[in-house]
């Protein structure tokens, strides 16, 4: 059972550096096992491999985009994402801008791996409206220049017909803040002319089955491809593409980019303007003088194309039935015949359509673009053209595959040049790897002085008459001695008979194959001429975005200069797109295609075997093999792993054998400069002190080497704990003992992914092979970094403790002093009420107290006045008179008090309610006498012997 599962690993191993044995019959049945288990991704070191498979795979879920979140780069199994998200880490974590180099043949996938790597570095930046906002644009312009710039062809039903390289910009944080998109070398003879099977850009399809009557009839257009020329007047549609749901999710992709609806639609008139040139029919003609010329055959096109760009029919129809030849200071106007006519309005057509999608891209970069003066970091993705052989190969076919050659360029000097030139430069003992170099290949086209291209140019400015013969001579006396050129003619000195290779022909022994150029048209194409007529026909219509693009039509700016050919501006831009690969980190995908027939989940040996072949996946794989794994710079090694050692922690400041001792912790500085970091100590303390790290952490002697600048590590199992003695392989199928097989070359890069990107143990039974090896050193770190920052928390905590009691405790004063305050006025306040209660109670009693006591001397006073008054009166009327009488000069009144508060005096006896009171009043006037008595008001007073009550 063990053994089984042994050869079941071996067969769907994930990383092809693990191969035993290694050999091409290995390494493409490792490929096909994979890709029957839908494995279609798969490494070699940090290069990934994907083979495509037809059909959707449930492989790109958010579920999937989670577990590769911050994941080791080998602790998974292999996917895009692994080595999208290790790009991006490497960017927002150590400040190294990256680049994403796609390649492959044309069908095996690379545009839709583009748009899986931005998906995916889209899914994992943080979120905000600001951030999705620009995430979103950013994704948006994929259908954008898709429907304009990619085609069905043979081999692929969405293959991009133009090199696309876009830099996304990312802030300190790694959030995305824009991006700049540059095109490369748009096909644009696809607008005039494509063959049988094939389609013209996706965009005229879209438009004719997605736009509404309404649009259409604006455009003045008719729905359906077979009504027009330059779409072979034929119907065209593809299994699995729905055009009209494209053209709408266009627009929707143009709304949320920024583009307004009069942009829009001035798009649309234009792309329509070119679609209806290709209907405009010449007619032959003779002229008076009987020389030939042409005329429009029906006016009603052009009369529809230029109420559309708002320009006269006659102005038109001369530009494309006639030229304008000055010769000296005469201006000369030429008629043309049918031909030259149907040239004319095709190159119209190709320079139209060209000069809108470079606008469409400026437009883009505009929306998508970063503010000047923001600092940023950068990652590059490259979506470009694969190489292409067909039956018939032209001129674009061959600046394509040119290009191919450049970046097949870029993968060797930077992964197998380069891996075995470091050794011999760092004195490390070396076998050396033989693989093929491709340099002569791009020098026998782009040199200056005799490449291809150099010819070709001469070619074109050469006076006289000059056509493809001409050039293809000249060739021949240049490369008839080049063993990756050869033609008929260099077949004939050489005695060769080959049937396959015509007369006007050339072939190139290309990294991918031989192909065979058939050099008619390439004079044409290079020059990539337009009458200046047509310019200024168009420079002339009233149409805003069309006039735009022909600003050498304005009559005030003519220029006699000749325009760069197509050649030379190519050579151009692939230079300046090298030079920005060149200056980032760069990350591999290589895509191959598994069948011709675009047929889901077939695999033909035959053909990715060739793919393997000219890859160079055999070189990569021997050069990692046979490589040291890790390699890194002492002080950034020593600086990130000294936390490691305890003679390294915390800083290292050399043995007295280089003048300088450690002291834990100690601040002094071992340069006069002062500590700034150990990027700044000379290079023999840093090798010193990454002997000292190495030796304390026992790795094995014949595993390491030093070299004049590196430390260079070959098997990183050596320093994992279990010494490698169990290992999973690319499957899940089961473990087995570790073979003693060379570990794969791993760029520092990889091992220094973004701290905390180690995987924790639950992770790693699941993980790539010999992770645990691969990565150990890095997992010691962040254990390390753990305990560090475990410390740290720990210190900060208590810190954070301190400050908060010692802010809690102020605060408590400062409530507890405003708080007792507060409670000392409550408290006087409510013993002032207290006393003003007492005093008023107490004022009162003793107010009733003296009412009382005046009460009692009132009443005394009273009672003996009414004794004084009738004694006297007895004295003064003598006896009693008889009861009821009353004389009336008498003063003297006898009275009742009453509780009313009324004085009433009778005759008989007391009133009931009171006690009898005498009052005293000086005269009768008053009181009232009634029937029952006399009656005072009790507040009128009485005068009798000068007394007053």
């Amino acid at each position: 059972m063990e053994a089984a599962t042994t050869l079941l690993d071996a067969e769907a191993v994930g990383d092809l550096v693990l191969l035993d044995p290694l050999t091409e019959e290995s390494l493409l049945h490792t490929l096909q096992e994979r890709f029957r288990r839908s494995d279609i991704y798969t490494y070699i070191g940090d290069v990934v491999i994907s083979v495509n498979p037809y059909q959707p795979l449930p492989i790109y879920t958010p579920e999937k985009v989670q577990e590769y979140n911050n994941c080791n780069f080998f602790a998974v199994k292999p996917h895009i994402y692994a080595i999208a998200d290790d790009a991006y880490r490497s960017l927002r974590d150590r400040d190294r801008d990256q680049c994403i180099l796609i390649t492959g043949e044309s069908g095996a996938g690379k545009t839709e791996a583009s748009k899986l790597v931005m998906s995916y570095v889209a899914a994992v930046c943080s979120k905000g409206e600001e951030v999705d906002k620009v995430k979103e644009q950013l994704l948006q312009s994929n259908p954008v220049l898709e429907a304009f710039g990619n085609a069905k062809t043979i081999r692929n039903d969405n293959s991009s017909r133009f090199g696309k390289y876009m830099d996304v910009e990312f802030d300190f944080k790694g959030e995305p803040l824009g991006g700049v998109i540059s095109n490369y070398l748009l096909e644009k003879s696809r607008i005039v002319r494509h063959t049988k099977g094939e389609r013209n850009f996706h965009i005229f399809y879209q438009l004719l089955a997605g736009g509404s009557a309404q649009l259409l009839q604006q455009l003045k257009l008719r729905q359906g491809s077979q009504h027009y020329g330059y779409l072979n007047r034929e119907k065209s549609s593809l299994p699995g593409m729905d055009d009209a749901a494209n053209f709408r999710a266009m627009q929707d992709a143009m709304a949320v980019i920024g583009f307004s609806p009069a942009e829009v639609t001035a798009l649309l008139e234009v792309t329509a303007v070119v679609l209806k040139l290709g209907n405009v029919e010449l007619s032959s003609c003779y002229q008076a003088s009987g020389m030939e010329a042409c005329s429009i055959a029906e006016p009603r096109e052009l009369h529809e194309i230029c109420e559309l760009i708002k320009l006269d029919p006659g102005t038109l129809e001369q530009a494309l039935c006639s030229r304008t030849v000055k010769a000296r200071d005469e201006t000369v106007l030429t008629a043309l015949s049918v031909s030259q006519g149907y040239y004319c309005r095709d190159a119209l057509a190709k320079n139209i359509y060209s000069r809108l999608f470079d606008w469409l891209v400026n437009r883009i970069n505009t929306s998508i673009q970063v503010k000047p003066g923001q600092q940023r970091k950068v990652m590059g993705v490259l979506d470009i053209y694969g190489f292409e052989i067909f039956q018939d190969n032209g001129f674009e076919q061959f600046i394509i595959n040119y290009c191919n050659e450049k970046l097949q360029q870029i993968f060797i000097l930077m992964t197998l040049k380069e891996e075995q030139e470091e050794y011999v430069r760092e004195g490390i003992k070396w076998t050396p790897v033989e693989f093929f170099d491709n340099g002569i290949i791009c020098d026998l086209i782009e040199n200056s002085k005799c490449g291809i291209l150099a010819m070709l140019d001469e070619e074109c400015l050469r006076p006289g008459v000059v056509n493809e013969d001409t050039f293809v001579t000249k060739l021949n006396q240049l490369f008839a001695t080049h063993k990756h050129y050869e033609s008929k003619e260099t077949q004939n000195a050489k005695h060769v008979t080959d049937l396959s290779l015509p007369q006007r022909c050339f072939r190139i022994h290309h990294y991918a194959g031989k192909v065979t150029y058939n050099v008619t048209g390439f004079i044409e194409k290079n020059n990539d001429l337009l009458f200046r007529d047509l310019s200024q026909a168009m420079w002339a219509a009233r149409h805003t975005l069309l006039r735009s693009l022909f600003p050498e039509g304005d009559p005030q700016k003519v220029s006699l200069k000749l325009p760069p050919t197509a050649g030379f501006q190519f050579k151009n831009s692939v230079a300046t797109l090298m030079k920005n690969l060149y200056s980032k980190n760069p990350n591999y995908i290589r895509c191959i295609k598994p069948n011709d027939t675009k047929t889901a989940m077939l695999f033909t040996p035959e053909l990715v075997l060739a793919q393997i072949r000219y890859l160079g996946l055999m070189e990569n794989v021997r050069v990692r093999r046979a490589g040291y794994a890790f390699r890194q710079l002492y002080s950034p090694f020593l600086q990130r792993y000294k936390m490691l050692g305890t003679k390294t922690w915390p800083r290292w400041s050399g043995s007295d054998r280089y003048g300088g001792h450690r002291t834990r912790g100690a601040s002094h500085s071992p340069t006069a400069a002062g500590w700034r970091g150990l990027s700044s100590l000379v290079p023999p303390l840093c090798r010193e002190g990454t002997e000292v790290l190495l030796s304390e952490l026992k790795l094995p002697p014949e595993e390491l080497a030093y070299g004049y600048t590196k430390i260079f590590i070959r098997s990183p199992r050596t320093v994992s704990p279990d010494r490698g003695t169990q290992r999973r392989a690319g499957s899940d199928a089961g473990w087995e003992p570790a073979p003693q097989t060379p570990r794969p070359a791993v760029s520092p890069e990889r091992i220094e992914g973004a701290p905390g990107q180690c995987c924790s143990p639950q992770r790693l039974p699941a993980a790539h092979p010999h992770s645990l090896q691969l990565f150990d050193l890095e997992k010691r770190r962040q254990e390390r970094i753990s305990e560090l920052a475990t410390l740290i928390q720990k210190m900060f905590r208590g810190w954070q403790c301190r400050t908060q009691y010692q802010l809690m405790r102020k605060s408590q004063i400062i409530i507890s002093a405003w708080f007792r305050g507060h409670a000392q006025k409550n408290k006087y306040k409510q013993m002032k009420r207290s006393a003003l209660l007492l005093q008023a109670y107490a004022r009162g009693w003793k107010s009733r107290r003296l009412l009382r006591e005046l009460k009692v001397q009132r009443h005394r006073h009273l009672a003996a006045s009414t004794i004084s008054a009738y004694w006297k009166g007895y004295k003064v009327t003598g006896p009693a008179l008889p009861r009821g009488h009353v004389p009336v000069s008498c003063s003297v009144l006898l009275s009742v008090r009453c509780a009313q508060g009324c004085l009433s005096v009778c005759p008989g006896p007391p009133c009931r309610a009171g006690a009898a009171v005498l009052s005293i009043q000086g005269q009768i006037g008053g009181g009232e006498v009634g029937e029952g008595g006399m009656q005072a008001h009790p507040k009128e007073s009485c005068v009798m012997g000068g007394m007053r009550w």
